[in-house]
């Protein structure tokens, strides 16, 4: 009897619907879409930004001619420390807020050689929306999309170098967090999304024999009060009633640390970069 093979990029559109469906079908962009929550996520970037920045760019081939696109690019984290080596960088993000804040970054760092494209990756039209080729293409921990395999061809498409993919392998505590408390919150079990063994399996479909890297890595956010950080939280949890607060307040007072008048939440992931030389 023949066994029928996978398909992975099926597998990776049900895990991301699954997720969707589990946040009430909000998108992850939808998070950022707040400039304050996104200047939030900047100044945490900062402070966890160094260990961060090195590990994800090191061993880039980045040389002062190099172009680079950067998908899913937030506030600048890593747009801006790059656009500083190297001859351009194409920013693109979906998030209103995110890019707001992006843009204010890099006047602040008068950077002129960094074009922002405010899309979602899979609605960016290359022709149009982007100045390639690159000599990099690269998504840190930006994969939301629905159809990844379609997603990876758009940009294989525009790479004439080397991509570099960011995501993740096994539970992250912010799943253990969501799945402790999606019951009580919403009614329901929470879904986590795909993974970096479906990617991985998505690429070796399409006949792309990666590098890979795993490394862990241990994030910090500080917030001034528990309100702070309830406000914080909120979008991240599908938060919209009085209950729902209370319940997450009463959870936070829990897991948060309280150091020098601040509260501190403490993250852990498992980190995992995928690279290899576009040769088509």
């Amino acid at each position: 009897m023949e066994i029928k093979k996978p398909d992975w990029n099926e597998i990776w559109k049900n895990a991301m619907e699954r997720q969707r469906k589990t946040n009430r079908n909000t998108e992850c962009s939808n998070i950022w879409n707040s400039k304050e929550s996104a200047k939030r996520f900047w100044n945490s970037s900062r402070e966890n930004g160094a260990e961060r920045i090195y590990k994800t760019i090191e061993g880039m081939p980045l040389t002062p001619q190099s172009r680079i696109l950067d998908i899913g690019a937030g506030p600048g984290t890593l747009a801006i420390p790059i656009a500083q080596k190297v001859a351009h960088v194409t920013a693109v993000e979906p998030a209103e807020g995110m890019m707001a804040v992006l843009r204010e970054n890099l006047a602040e760092c008068a950077l002129e050689n960094v074009e922002s494209v405010y899309k979602d990756w899979e609605a960016v039209e290359p022709e149009i929306d982007l100045l390639g080729p690159y000599d990099l293409v690269f998504a840190s921990y930006s994969l939301g999309m629905t159809d990844i395999k379609a997603s990876l061809k758009k940009m294989l498409e525009v790479c004439s170098g080397y991509v570099y993919l960011y995501w993740f392998a096994g539970e992250t505590s912010w799943d253990l967090h969501s799945k402790k408390l999606w019951p009580a919150l919403h009614g329901c079990e929470y879904n986590a999304g795909p993974k970096c063994d479906v990617l991985y399996n998505v690429l070796y479909e399409m006949g792309i024999y990666p590098n890979v890297k795993v490394f862990p890595f241990e994030h910090i956010n500080r917030f001034k009060s528990l309100e702070d950080a309830l406000e914080h939280f909120e979008p991240h949890y599908g938060i919209k009633t009085e209950a729902q607060k209370a319940i997450l307040r009463d959870y936070l007072k829990e897991v948060l640390l309280e150091e020098k008048g601040s509260f501190v939440h403490k993250g852990w992931s498992t980190r995992v970069k995928i690279w290899w030389k576009n040769e088509a």
